[in-house]
């Protein structure tokens, strides 16, 4: 088996990839050394995904870890036997901290210490994302007119990855990032440009040939653009576009094949994700809105405006892919739980139910999300500037459309619904933790520790695993290729 190094490691969608490759006598590619994340419920996640992969892996029982993330069982109750020892291991790799030059001697010290000796450690592999608020574009324009943001040390995380790189020289590593690193800038220079400069001049002399996953060319050829990765284009079922590069170290590059993603026969839809999962409703919250209305009345006579209304041309819906989706649902119900787990809806106030309830209906109609000013004026948000010229955010309620791929699901779903609205109008509500890690093609065994805000973060945090996969299975014919 290869060994993995995992950075910023999230909740572990990379890592639940590239875990998950097999060799064709079925077994496991990749073995991971250590896990680095400095949120404590991610690591819990962690934790807890690594123990069931040690499970798996030594054909160990099943039975306690399904019991309890179905609730069937508390967690000192199943801390028995083959499970607690498959945990024991599980915590003796997940490891958190805050990746940062203070904290570096001891991470080098674990690193080191699970490689061992340098001479015997033979190929491996490094994957992580440096979390990536510094460069999206929702963070950007949040902290607009922010004389501390150029100096952010989030900016500068991407050093510690690299840091690692120069001591340590794995033969490959993935490093993944949101797209808007190809616009982002520190000052007048690129951070892009930074980054690529910085890993031709790595402390300890390695350096990396940089390639893409998706344009099969010579690297000196290659455009920022072509490190772009939509994951609707590769089955799953979200347009989730992310900047990754492959690095391969130099002194090996010239005898590892280039090799890049295989695109999906079509698409996987909302509609294949999640159509059959439990029909949910949601409960009412106790926040009072501010407006007082007959908000059943409100809804009733919207919906009786939009089913005696012409209809609209529908586009097209995307074209789905017979392969593709199957290759999605087996992925997600292999080994399922007998219960779906973490499909709890949360509460909404009356007045975004009646919302919800609208939209979902009216997109249901016109195949596409509406913004808030399609509806009538009675259903319109309660904020001061709703109405005048320039109100920022006309798409504040985004219903998913059941015949696309989902829009990116990201982690401010643990603070709102309302991008993520149930396309079916009779659950009238925002998408439960189940549904949206179905979008990001989390297995449905895959349980996310904490209360449902940590465990939304966590999944719109992470990389699709099933993306992931593929990724991993590239990586694992490339070091292959050293060992032939």
């Amino acid at each position: 088996m290869f060994p993995i190094i995992d950075l910023f490691a999230g909740p572990g969608g990379l890592n639940e990839g590239f875990s998950s490759v097999k060799n064709s006598d079925d077994s496991y590619v990749f073995k991971t050394l250590a896990s680095f994340e400095m949120d404590s419920m991610a690591c819990q996640t962690l934790r807890l995904r690594a123990t069931y992969r040690e499970l798996v892996r030594s054909g160990g029982d099943l039975r306690p870890y399904f019991e309890y993330i179905e609730g069937k069982r508390p967690w000192q109750a199943a801390l028995l036997g083959n499970f607690k020892e498959a945990y024991r291991k599980a915590k003796a790799h997940v490891y958190q901290v805050e990746l940062g030059e203070d904290n570096r001697p001891e991470v080098d010290a674990f690193i080191g210490a699970q490689l061992g000796p340098e001479e015997q450690r033979g190929h491996w592999a490094l994957i992580g994302g440096p979390p990536s608020q510094a460069y999206s574009l929702a963070g950007r324009s949040r902290r607009t007119g922010d004389d501390t943001f150029a100096s952010d040390h989030k900016h500068f995380l991407y050093r510690e990855y690299l840091h690692i790189l120069g001591k340590f020289k794995p033969t490959i590593f993935v490093m993944e990032n949101v797209k808007g690193l190809l616009s982002s800038k520190n000052g007048d220079d690129s951070m892009f440009q930074t980054i690529l400069e910085d890993l031709k001049q790595l402390d300890g002399g390695a350096s990396y040939e940089i390639r893409s996953l998706v344009v099969d060319a010579e690297p000196h050829k290659l455009d920022p653009a072509d490190f772009i990765i939509r994951a609707e284009d590769y089955g799953v079922p979200q347009k989730r576009h992310r900047v990754i590069l492959l690095g391969v170290r130099s002194d090996v590059a010239s005898i590892v094949p280039r090799r890049v993603l295989t695109k999906a026969d079509g698409a996987v839809t909302v509609r294949a994700a999640i159509e059959t999962m439990p029909n949910v409703r949601a409960k009412t919250s106790n926040r009072k809105p501010k407006v007082h209305q007959d908000w059943p009345a409100v809804q009733a006579a919207a919906l009786r405006d939009i089913r005696t209304s012409k209809m609209v041309a529908k586009p097209e819906p995307a074209k789905t892919g017979p392969r593709a989706i199957g290759d999605y649902e087996s992925w997600i119900r292999e080994d399922c739980p007998s219960t779906t787990v973490q499909h709890e809806p949360r509460a909404h106030m009356v007045s975004d139910l009646a919302r919800y309830r609208v939209m979902a209906e009216l997109a249901e109609r016109v195949g596409k999300s509406p913004k808030y000013s399609d509806l009538p004026a009675s259903l319109h948000p309660e904020h001061q500037n709703i109405g005048k010229v320039g109100t920022p955010f006309t798409d504040r309620f985004r219903v998913q459309i059941w015949d696309a791929p989902a829009t990116t699901v990201v982690s401010h779903i643990s603070k709102d619904g309302h991008y993520y609205i149930h396309p079916d109008p009779e659950q009238t509500r925002s998408f439960t933790v189940r549904e949206a890690a179905r979008l990001q093609s989390f297995p449905d065994n895959y349980f996310f520790e904490g209360p449902r805000t940590q465990q939304f973060h966590q999944v719109g945090n992470a990389v699709p695993p099933l993306l992931s996969k593929q990724i991993g299975e590239i990586v694992a014919s490339m070091l292959a290729s050293l060992t032939d």
